[in-house]
């Protein structure tokens, strides 16, 4: 505002000066005081401008990483059902695009808007100062630009909101596109991916054209408005100044504060651009602030201070969405603290599911889990993770080091357990053989490393805690047999200690369970130990012959 302000006194220097210069009344002198009264004006300024631009654009940046970690941090207390259901280029979009606009329209766009209201208002209190029946001639095109203002800025906002989701489809194709690129040359698929590709940048310029359409309009006419009032400027005021009801000095200044006024008119304009691209995307920011997880603490969470590993289903039935057939129905097991109990079946039958239930990734549509006998939707959410451990099926690699992976979530940083861990997954060994060990850089999803490597790994993380309960989803789906019996042979160990819940599609990884049972779409068909489920000659039976041939023949 104080820069404003010493910009409104320049046309009145040049004023006083070419009244001076029309009168003859003026020397050298005297012309080198206005000038340094203008360059002195000029200075100050630019000193301020300086500092306004350092903390309204300073401001907008903190704005921006404000906003981005509470998004990041609120994107990751959401349900896992979210992200079946939202791309993750959606997400990157937001995180980039979306964030830039809201930046700008906090920083720029707050000083477009200020400099519209208050430098445009003080630019018309001393027009009116100068003459008045001028300056009202001058403000007629002004409810005009508020009119033209509110029709095109509810039409930005519109196509602003789908450029935004043009741009996160084009996000997630090219995301894709790159997270997939081994398979993608494997099939020569490469000019498929560039015409997918074409065809969603073409829609993304349509989008932008269309706003283009809109936005190009916008700016002219705010200038053909202005220069109408600089064209009665020069008409009514030279009328004014030939007949002496102004002065010489007051036409320049009037013309003066005319151009000083045109920017606030034509910021109006830019601001209206700024700030609705902002609105648009702090709307898409919203809806995901907005959305609350699915899976969270209950009002007055049971606090306890360390888990047994009694887990019972009782009844249980899931589905993944509400409307859809249920995944697992009818489930029913009691198992006893440091008990071992196996999960079997074909694929697609529920194994996994069930797994996600305890840990509550998900939750149960119907009955209830319950752990040391307390349903789990009862503990908070916290303390039940913090007591299971979680091998997922597919283990997920971070792009750091193998020291970082291994220790995700323990955060110990002690190299004794670190190495423990790695000597009980079987992963020690192929450690010491890589040059910088626990340290070695293992690329974005552990693309440097095996199927078995990356599995050790996941299993290495989650041995590195001593929880109540492990659940183990085919931990040895991915290693030979030799290091399989080796993993199994430890897991068996820790009966006693832990309770453990493992599903391999490998009957032999699970024979030794105190508890196995058999799952077949999604019910509970078998159950027993392993010499009750052989003498039942049912599916658990004929599988556990055909692999032992298979492995035999394997040896052979």
């Amino acid at each position: 505002m104080l820069v404003d302000l010493l910009q409104l006194f320049i046309p009145r220097v040049i004023k006083w000066a070419v009244d001076d210069l029309a009168a003859l009344r003026i020397d050298t002198p005297g012309i080198l005081r206005y000038a340094f009264y203008i360059v002195a004006l000029a200075t100050i300024i630019g000193i301020f401008r300086y500092f306004w631009r350092r903390c309204l654009i300073g401001t907008s940046r903190r704005v921006e990483e404000g906003l981005r970690n509470t998004l990041f941090e609120h994107v990751q207390t959401l349900s896992a059902g979210y992200f079946d259901r939202v791309k993750t280029g959606d997400l990157m979009a937001h995180a980039t695009n979306d964030l830039m606009n809201i930046r700008m329209a906090a920083g720029m766009g707050l000083v477009a808007l200020t400099d519209a209201i208050f430098l445009g208002t003080a630019a018309i209190g001393f027009m009116l100062y100068i003459n008045t029946r001028l300056t009202l001639l001058v403000l007629i095109p002004m409810p005009l630009i508020v009119l033209a203002t509110r029709v095109f800025s509810k039409k930005m906002h519109r196509r602003y909101q789908k450029v935004q989701e043009s741009f996160a489809d084009l996000t997630e194709t090219v995301r894709e596109g790159f997270a997939g690129i081994r398979v993608v040359k494997a099939y020569n698929g490469e000019n498929q991916q560039a015409r997918k590709l074409e065809n969603i940048s073409m829609d993304y310029i349509e989008k932008n054209i269309s706003l283009l359409r809109i936005v190009g309009s916008f700016f002219p006419l705010m200038l053909l408005l202005s220069n109408f009032s600089l064209a009665a400027v020069l008409f009514l005021g030279g009328r004014q100044t030939i007949y002496n009801v102004i002065t010489v000095g007051d036409f320049v200044a009037f013309i003066s504060y005319l151009g000083i006024l045109t920017w606030p008119m034509m910021a109006l304009g830019w601001v209206t651009n700024l700030i609705q691209r902002g609105a648009a995307s702090l709307d898409r920011i919203n809806k995901i602030l907005q959305t609350r997880p699915q899976i969270c603490d209950v009002f007055a969470p049971e606090t306890i201070d360390r888990i047994h590993g009694e887990v019972v289903f009782d009844d249980v039935a899931f589905s993944y969405q509400p409307d859809s057939q249920p995944v697992i129905s009818g489930i029913n097991f009691r198992l006893e603290p440091g008990k071992i109990m196996g999960v079997v079946g074909p694929p697609g039958s529920g194994k996994t599911s069930m797994l996600n239930l305890i840990a509550r990734i998900y939750d149960v549509r119907q009955g209830q889990v319950r752990v040391d006998g307390i349903d789990i939707r009862k503990i908070k959410l916290q303390q039940l993770r913090s007591q299971i451990s979680f091998v997922p099926q597919e283990p997920f690699l971070f792009s750091g080091t193998i020291r970082d992976n291994i220790d995700l979530g323990s955060q110990t940083k002690d190299l004794s357990a670190l190495i423990r861990a790695a000597k009980e997954a079987c992963l020690y060994e192929t450690i010491e053989s890589f040059p910088k060990g626990f340290d070695t850089i293992v690329g974005e999803k552990g693309v440097i490393l095996s199927g078995g490597q990356k599995q050790r790994i996941g299993l290495a993380r989650a041995l590195m805690k001593r929880p109540a309960i492990w659940l183990l989803d085919d931990p040895i789906s991915q290693v030979d047999m030799e290091t399989g019996m080796d993993i199994i042979n430890y897991i068996r160990s820790m009966a006693g200690k832990h309770t453990i819940i493992i599903v391999s599609h490998r009957l032999s990884a699970v024979r030794f369970s105190d508890q196995i049972v058999v799952l077949k779409n999604g019910r509970i068909t078998e159950s027993g130990t392993h010499e009750t489920l052989m003498s039942y000659d049912k599916y658990y039976a004929k599988t556990f012959r055909l692999q032992e041939l298979e492995e035999a023949y394997n040896a052979v």
